[in-house]
């Protein structure tokens, strides 16, 4: 089979990340300083739960461009008291008045990064028309409410602080406003605060979001109530609409978090949960059950013959899923993706996943004026053309993602959560740190760290050239190739966060991805902003 080495030797270094070990429980995140701030509720006596929630309103001041309060998700939660798992759904939705004729489809135009057509003037992919109503703050507000232990006001105070701070911009910071410059030139707001002079921003300097620290503080005071049947919720339709988006106060107030059992699926001992057939976690079920059957018996450590099992078993998923969405020939869309991942363990045992996003880096690139919520551009996750699943409707919830939240059980006690950000790639990488974990005994840590590859059943195989010669050789006879490192941008693997508990020692581990300059766990302190960029000069739009 052909070999492409296009991203086989870029850069000149060897990737590492430390993970955060403790015994009361730790939390891993895609930014640091997001992990800290959850950390900090399980030091001040909350659980995985509160963690989670103050970890995810955190990102909107620390990584406003891949998730925050204009976008949707997922949470997997293990409540170890009651022996069960949760998913809670809280997807965008349509506007109710929808039209397909809003959105032609323009041929000329690559796809999107769900595999749909591209349409005129790219408007399901940036602007106001590509916005769908978000369901990140519902979601949120449903799993504190339900089962969380502390007050909504101090989870969200470290989230309130780093936004009136405002953002720290470093080379990684300046690096992910760089690649979307020319989607946000097109908003006049986010124009303003990320292309300061016309250019993006640059390291060393200090962003305002205008309004966000306000919207933050509004929510912590009033909950969701406020966004979408309140105060905040006439101010968000007001911006909306004014720039063209079809999004009443009817679709906000309408809105609603689906809680459920989460899926099961069982592999060598373990019950792995995910949300289920709208998430990446049917195929998931689907790898892992090709993997079975092809390896009943795994060998001692990974062979060239395991990675080729996991390389068919991702390809034959996939295939499967491209059937059922009509989507045979779909693009990777992996270097636009936009997707955060946490996750989080307690002392007791609770532990959660939740992977949301704004979809693609920056979402639509609109910054709404009254709140500076960066928002979503979720309508591409819909097909433009009648008569599919996906097809665009009225009021229609998002029904097929690549998100794939996994809380692994075993004998009653959860082991491990894994979640990624990236696009078509989560699924995958997702999958292949758990199987590493339930195969073959791998600790997190070598498991984060371990060569992946990635298959979509797109053409083509994408492995790291760490692998042995003769893994590469073996996949190679099968596989058109193609050889890429581990990069820093684009992340060719996806970015994981995850943690583990052992339940015998107590110790809990968490860790982000080695790609992820930023990343990283966290164990139980105060949370204290402390000088990152304290010195920097603001820059104010």
């Amino acid at each position: 089979m052909a070999t492409n080495t296009l991203h086989a030797d870029i850069d000149n270094w060897t990737l590492a990340t430390p993970a955060a070990r403790s015994p009361n429980g730790v939390v891993a995140s895609q930014h640091r300083l997001a992990a800290q701030a959850g950390a900090a509720q399980l030091d001040a006596g909350g659980n995985a739960i509160d963690a989670i929630v103050a970890t995810a309103y955190a990102l909107n001041a620390v990584e406003p461009w891949m998730s925050g309060l204009g976008g949707s998700g997922f949470m997997v939660i293990w409540l170890a008291r009651e022996q069960r798992a949760v998913a809670l759904d809280f997807q965008g939705t349509l506007a109710g008045d929808t039209r397909l004729e809003d959105y032609p489809v323009d041929p000329g135009l690559p796809a999107t990064p769900m595999g749909f057509p591209g349409v005129v003037d790219n408007a399901n992919i940036e602007g106001y028309r590509s916005i769908t109503v978000p369901g990140a703050v519902a979601g949120l507000e449903h799993a504190l409410r339900r089962f969380g232990t502390k007050p909504r006001a101090e989870v969200m105070a470290p989230a309130i602080a780093l936004a009136d701070r405002g953002l720290h911009v470093d080379w990684f910071t300046s690096l992910q406003i760089g690649v979307c410059a020319r989607t946000l030139a097109r908003d006049p707001i986010s124009a303003s605060i990320y292309l300061p002079g016309g250019h993006p921003a640059t390291p060393e300097s200090r962003l305002r979001i205008p309004q966000l620290a306000g919207a933050l503080t509004e929510i912590a005071e009033a909950g969701a109530e406020s966004f979408y049947r309140g105060a905040l919720a006439e101010r968000i339709v007001a911006d909306l609409q004014a720039g063209g988006s079809r999004i009443s106060r009817e679709d906000l107030a309408a809105y609603e978090v689906f809680e459920y059992a989460a899926m099961a699926a069982e592999h060598r001992g373990y019950t792995l949960y995910t949300p289920g057939e709208a998430s990446g976690g049917l195929r998931q079920r689907e790898m892992l059950a090709h993997a079975l059957d092809a390896m009943p018996a795994p060998p001692e450590n990974p062979t060239p013959e395991t990675w080729l099992v996991y390389a068919e078993a991702l390809e034959a998923c996939w295939k499967q899923h491209k059937i059922r969405n009509g989507v045979l020939s779909a693009a990777d869309g992996e270097n636009g993706a936009c997707t955060s991942s946490m996750s989080s363990v307690d002392a007791e045992g609770n532990m959660v996943a939740l992977t949301y996003t704004l979809l693609n880096r920056f979402g639509s690139g609109v910054t709404l004026p009254a709140t500076g919520m960066l928002m979503n551009d979720s309508v591409s996750y819909f097909d433009p053309r009648p008569g599919y699943p996906t097809t665009m409707a009225g009021g229609k919830r998002i029904n097929s993602s690549n998100m794939c939240p996994t809380v692994a059980v075993r004998d009653g006690e959860a082991r491990f959560s894994v979640g990624a950000s990236g696009g078509n790639l989560i699924m995958p990488a997702v999958t292949q740190v758990a199987a590493l974990m339930m195969d073959f005994d791998m600790s997190l840590e070598r498991a984060v760290h371990h060569p992946r590859l990635d298959a979509s059943y797109r053409g083509s195989v994408r492995v790291d050239p760490r692998f042995s010669p003769e893994t590469l050789a073996r996949l190679g006879e099968r596989f058109a190739l193609e050889i890429a490192q581990q990069l820093v941008f684009p992340k060719l693997y996806a970015c994981v966060s995850a943690v583990s508990r052992d339940p015998e020692t107590g110790e809990c581990i968490g860790i982000n991805d080695p790609t992820q300059p930023i990343g990283g766990g966290a164990a139980p302190t105060p949370f204290r902003l402390g000088s990152l960029g304290s010195d920097a000069p603001a820059v104010r739009p």
